[in-house]
């Protein structure tokens, strides 16, 4: 990959996080990037925050390569297998084994149905 400047970083997929939030300050929006430990802004608006947390990657960006620190690349659905194992007790498998069977499915179709709902 050619030279990773501010500007190879600034056109990756992150993932902006915008929350509203109404506390004893005010209402406001605030902003993080989920990749991005550490770089955050706010607003008034969606807008003025998304506006202003761009700002705020660009210096993050500017920061961690002036010292040569490592800066994380957006998460993909690359970045996952579709596959994780989850110990449960065994009668929590028989359950879900007989809940599954009782409708005609796979304890896999059977337990993906339930996490997706």
């Amino acid at each position: 990959m050619a030279n990773k400047d501010v500007s190879y970083y600034m056109s990756l997929p992150y993932t902006i996080q915008i929350q509203h939030i109404n506390d004893e300050s005010g209402q406001y929006y605030y902003a993080t990037v989920l990749e991005l430990d550490g770089c955050q802004s706010d607003g008034q608006t969606v807008e003025e925050a998304h506006k202003n947390i761009r700002e705020a990657m660009e210096g993050w960006f500017e920061t961690k390569l002036e010292f040569g620190d490592p800066i994380p690349e957006p998460i993909t659905d690359d970045d996952y297998s579709g596959k994780f194992v989850v110990r449960v007790p065994k009668s929590l498998h028989r359950q879900l084994a007989q809940m599954a069977a009782k409708e005609g499915i796979s304890l896999n179709q059977y337990v993906l149905y339930k996490l997706s709902r």
